[in-house]
């Protein structure tokens, strides 16, 4: 049961909530999701403030002095060594304190506010020719004020430093209550001119030994020969001594002309000895990976996310810049003659360049599960080392790994010399291995002269094992440094100085198994729902603008600002209620209903989350343990079994779109069906699919009794072929669609390949009109078109709603019914994006042991898919119709997006010659979420971030391309827009026959 609050407890509140205008939150469900950042650690605090203005900072501080309560600044959270966690009052700076309040382009200066987030500093300044030059993987969510407090750096710090070499001056409370304007002149804190003389020998000879020594506090910047830097030396303090409240910071002319040099190396360390040589050229950025991490993303992206990538087994990516680009190309090609590399590739190609970037850019997510499919965490995230023991080291680090019998994914900033890696150590159980582990590697880092960390700051993960690399003696200094500024020790304790074990508060060992209950199989989680949403390590991608992340998810978020309706939120309210200590009643608790009840179900996330969160699954897992054998709400019953009400009520279609076009019986029934009183009903068909005569000549025509070779099928359940037009195919897809059926059209003696065309509910029920453009196209390219005996169903809506066992019947059916067509080796093809979705990924979570099962799952395709996908799976001697006159304006589906992939697509609107934009983002509907009582103006929100301003923008003339009936419905409830399937579009093209 909940802990009553004590006296002390309410009095900061109402302290609080008196003294500041902006929200004041003491919720449980407020606190879980505050409990963590993206290190390994659990700290709950009292209470969350979103501060409005710097007077409600300056209040809050106030409050904390008074009260002697403790206070941790927090950005976009995504501190990997428990920096922005704190037991007393966070203070989230992201909400509403995140504006540039001036860009001087003269001065080449901005002005910003601590919540700034990184991509809305570069798109400002942009314009004028200019960034910030410090640009960490997380720059899409990371604010400038978490930059300040970690001593952020990114790829590029060769070329512009770390964030303390960027900042001009900084606006600062300290502990004491004391304001001021920290610049170069220490003098305005007493007593620090005199600490820095009396400790010159220390901070010369300790300090400052490399450019990427994060660790301890950077008091060389307080040296004459320094500058004498007060503001830079408060950099990197993450919050242990002052508040930031704004910050003057340095812009830098934007990189002229970049280029990249990929080189392969025989392994990484190799790659790393490499480097010194490679600094003489002065490039811009020096990463390194090695086959560990590539091959996760091969897993996660595909073998042509790194097919631009030269031979070897450890990779140094180099960018140059130049003056043009002939003086770029020249240095480039200088620099791969001297890299004494197996294999140097200059990457003149943007996109290639652009996709081997995206392998560093996810790297913290994408390491967070090793090749073996543990989880990984960031023990040892970012030390770093002089770049000329970068090899030795590394290869001694790999030792430490074996002894230890730890896997990791190691990569970085290679000409820095710093080094990210997420380890499988095993904090399910305890906490031992961590702290003998972190032992060690401080120990060898120290033996390199290194640092424990190289930009991501000490925190709680190695603020214990500064004695390691530091004397006695800094140490002591660090403590009279921090005294001078917060000598109660209130501003983000445990934190440098004073710090707490760093196996203390670990997060997951705390949490209990919540292993699987007839529901989802979690095959990748052991079937644990505790283990799948600890997959969420809180790197914060679904709080990016998808204009920066060039993602979908997470549209709620997006459209309410609020960590509860992130991908991150959710999982950490998820973690919470495994703990079992703060969110208590389990799957029944308000907490969890809470945090999932502005989820759209999108699936994005389950691409786009780089740890691969997939929270679509994680909600519908909840609900299904919630309501199992429970009464549920209304609209579960109407919408989450709406195939079933669509076909009892086609009989009389007409009847019953006339009478919901009467306002009281739309009014009565969507009240009925727990509906938003805003919406309408979509129209039911007249005359079903099913029903119809093509329908019935096509059922005419079995599956070939003779074509029994190999199934057509995509490499894995949910990696789809996604192939340009002609195709161009991996070899494992090419091999499995070597041997697809084929029979002997009946009215043609030229044999065909045949498919399955699979008639979903929405498609039946709502739109039959698709289904005839289909039959239409796949007839045009060349297949012998079949139905199946009966109709089947996928469950989506079962499934979305959380009514698994309803769904498992509904599969099971389907998997009967395919397995005749797919044990010919018969390719199923699907045309509404969310059911193709359920066929290649739920399908196999619903049925986790049926090996038919996993045959449909790999047999199933969306049309662009099959059209583009090589011969024999894929048409021969077949072209899309020219559509060079016609302007689209294309919806992705999300659940497309996020199982199926949109390539296929792309590239077959490409092949038309049709002018095509396509949206960003989800539409907003999301099957039942927008229907529902309740999410009504989220789902608007969501669409303003994408499809609505799109429609506006369109020409008169531009067609809305969306295959899916959500984004159809909502694009014809909100914006009045007709939609096409993509089937229709090449229908319409085709000549007549």
């Amino acid at each position: 049961m909940p802990t009553t609050p004590s006296p002390e407890h309410r009095d900061l509140v109402h302290a609080l909530s008196s003294a500041v205008r902006g929200e004041v939150d003491d919720s449980t469900r407020r606190r879980a999701e505050y409990s963590s950042d993206a290190s390994n650690y659990r700290v709950v605090p009292q209470v969350v403030v979103f501060p409005r203005d710097t007077d409600d900072v300056l209040a809050a501080l106030s409050v904390s002095r008074d009260s002697g309560t403790p206070l941790t600044s927090r950005g976009a959270g995504t501190s990997v060594a428990g920096n922005a966690i704190g037991t007393g009052i966070v203070v989230d700076f992201s909400r509403h304190l995140n504006q540039i309040l001036e860009i001087d382009a003269d001065a080449r200066t901005a002005r910003v506010q601590p919540g700034t987030v990184l991509a809305t500093l570069q798109s400002a300044a942009q314009p004028h020719g200019l960034r910030f030059g410090p640009h960490p993987s997380t720059w899409s969510r990371c604010t400038v004020g978490g930059m300040i407090g970690n001593n952020a750096c990114g790829a590029h710090s060769l070329q512009f430093g770390k964030t303390a070499d960027n900042v001009k001056s900084l606006d600062v409370i300290d502990g004491l209550g004391r304001r001021f304007t920290a610049a170069n002149d220490p003098t305005i804190v007493d007593g620090l001119p005199d600490l820095v003389s009396s400790n010159l020998a220390i901070i010369r000879t300790e300090l400052g030994r490399f450019g990427r020594q994060v660790s301890g506090y950077s008091l060389e910047h307080l040296l004459p020969e320094h500058g004498n830097n007060l503001a830079r030396s408060l950099v990197g303090t993450e919050g242990s001594l002052v508040t930031l409240l704004e910050a003057t910071v340095d812009l830098v002319a934007q990189p002229q002309h970049p280029l990249l040099v990929a080189l392969g190396y025989p392994d990484m360390a190799t790659a790393a000895d490499a480097v010194p040589a490679l600094l003489a050229h002065h490039p811009s950025a020096i990463e390194g990976l090695d086959a560990r991490i590539v091959d996760a993303v091969s897993r996660a992206r595909g073998a042509r996310a790194v097919a631009a990538l030269p031979a070897g087994a450890g990779w140094l990516l180099v960018e140059v810049t130049g003056d043009d680009p002939a003086e770029t190309l020249q240095r480039a090609n200088l620099l791969a003659a001297d890299a004494a590399a197996i294999e140097a590739r200059v990457i003149t190609d943007a996109a290639a360049a652009k996709q081997l970037w995206r392998i560093r850019e996810d790297g913290a997510g994408l390491a967070g599960r090793t090749a073996s499919g543990t989880q990984a965490w960031p023990g040892f995230e970012d030390a770093a080392v002089p770049p000329e023991r970068l090899g030795a080291y590394l290869r001694e680090f790999d030792a430490l790994l074996a002894d230890y019998n730890i896997e990791g994914m190691p990569y970085g900033h290679f000409g820095d010399g710093c080094v990210h890696v997420r380890l499988d150590i095993p904090l399910a159980t305890d906490g031992a291995v961590l702290r003998a582990f972190v032992d060690d590697a401080a120990t060898l880092v120290a033996s390199h002269g290194g640092s424990l960390s190289g930009e991501h700051g000490d925190g709680r993960a190695r603020s214990e094992l500064l004695p390691r690399m530091y004397s006695p003696a800094a140490i002591d200094l660090f403590g009279q440094f921090k005294r001078l500024f917060d000598p109660n020790n209130l501003m983000n304790p445990g934190i440098v100085v004073d710090p707490a074990p760093v196996d203390a508060a670990l997060r997951r060992p705390a949490a209990l198994p919540l292993i699987k209950i007839n529901g989802f199989a979690f095959s990748d989680d052991d079937g644990d729902l505790t283990i799948a949403s600890h997959r969420c390590v809180g790197v914060g991608k679904c709080r990016a603008d998808n204009s920066a992340s060039h993602g979908v998810m997470c549209p709620s978020f997006l459209a309410t600002g609020d960590e509860k309706d992130s991908t991150r939120g959710r999982a950490r309210v998820l973690q919470e209620m495994a703990n079992g200590t703060l969110v208590t009643g389990g799957v029944n608790s308000p907490e969890v209903h809470d945090a999932l009840d502005l989820c759209l179900s999108c699936k994005a996330c389950a691409s786009d989350c780089p740890a691969g969160v997939d929270m679509a699954t994680l909600k519908a897992e909840v609900l299904h343990r919630r309501y199992e054998g429970k009464l549920r709400p209304r609209s579960h019953y109407l919408l989450g079994q709406l195939p079933r009400w669509a076909r009892l009520i086609s009989p009389i279609a007409p009847l019953a779109n006339a009478l919901l076009r009467v306002p009281l019986v739309r009014s009565i029934a969507l009240w009925a069906g727990g509906m938003d009183a805003r919406r309408t009903f979509p129209a039911f068909a007249r005359h079903p699919f099913r029903s119809s005569s093509e329908a019935r000549a096509l059922r005419a025509a079995p599956p070939t009794e003779t074509a029994t070779a190999g199934r057509a099928t995509p490499a894995t359940a949910t990696a789809a072929p996604t192939l340009a037009a002609p195709a161009l195919a991996d070899s494992a897809l090419a091999d499995s669609t070597a041997t697809a059926a084929t029979t002997v059209s009946n009215s043609s003696a030229t044999p065909r390949p045949q498919v399955l065309l699979w008639a979903d509910s929405f498609t039946d029920n709502f739109s039959p009109e698709i289904a005839r453009a289909t039959i239409r196209v796949l007839d045009a390219a060349g297949y012998e078109i079949l139905l199946p005996e009966r109709d089947v169903c996928c469950g989506l809506t079962w499934i979305t709603t959380g009514q698994l066992a309803g769904a498992r019947q509904k599969l099971t059916d389907l998997v009967g019914e395919f397995s005749r067509y797919t044990d010919r080796g018969i390719p199923i093809v699907g045309m509404e994006p969310s059911c193709t979705a359920v066929l290649r990924s739920d399908l196999t979570e619903v049925l986790p042991d049926s090996p038919a099962a996993a045959a449909v799952a790999r047999s199933t395709f969306t049309l662009s898919e099959l059209l583009t996908a090589p011969v024999p799976l894929g048409p021969a001697n077949w072209q899309p119709p020219g559509l060079s006159d016609q302007t689209f304006v294309v919806q992705p589906h999300c659940h497309q997006h996020a199982v199926m992939g949109f390539d296929a697509d792309r590239a077959l609107l490409a092949a038309t010659g049709a002018t095509v934009t396509e949206i960003s983002g989800c539409c907003g509907l999301a099957g039942n979420f927008g229907m529902e009582k309740g999410h009504y103006d989220v789902s608007v929100a969501v669409a303003e971030n994408g499809i609505l301003p799109a429609l506006r923008a369109a020409a008169s003339d531009s067609t809305l391309v969306a295959d899916g009936f959500s984004c159809r419905t909502q694009a014809s409830q909100l914006a009045n827009a007709e939609g096409k399937h993509l089937a229709e579009v090449l229908a319409a093209a085709l000549p007549e026959r």
